[in-house]
């Protein structure tokens, strides 16, 4: 059994980007952007990257052509680090994230902005797997 677990915000961060950019099933239209490979871990959270849905080159659906044949569309989600975990807002749908996230046993907290976000707190590498659920609530979504 192991008995280490990863609790490096950035390393957390980075095992996200790679999970999501790597599942070209159920998240394929999700990308990362935005990414800070250099980004700091602050106490208050420093941006990592952005996750966007993206679409086929056939769909714009009003959307800006970027280089990569794909159209990039509204932000899903930002990730920040922190020194001892990575903090997901997501810009959708926040019920649902709440509840998928909630559901996975993930710390989740309402941001209360207008539009609402939830916040989703990622503190072990382990996380990363349980808080997909909550991603592929939203993607697809559309701006809910």
């Amino acid at each position: 059994m192991v008995e280490d677990r990863l609790t490096d915000g950035v390393r957390i961060a980075q095992l996200f980007a790679s999970e999501v950019t790597g599942d070209r099933g159920r998240l394929r239209d999700l990308d990362v952007t935005d990414a800070d490979p250099d980004a700091e871990p602050t106490a208050d959270g420093a941006l990592a990257f952005r996750l966007v849905e993206t679409v086929g080159e056939g769909d714009q659906n009003d959307r800006d052509d970027n280089d990569g044949g794909s159209i990039e569309g509204a932000a899903v989600a930002d990730v920040y680090v922190q020194p001892d975990r990575a903090r997901v807002e997501f810009r959708r749908a926040p019920e649902r994230v709440a509840d998928a996230a909630g559901e996975a046993g993930l710390r989740v907290r309402p941001k209360a902005v207008r539009p609402p976000r939830t916040l989703v707190f990622l503190e072990d590498g382990a996380d990363v797997k349980r808080v997909l659920p909550a991603l592929e609530a939203v993607a697809g979504s559309g701006s809910e």
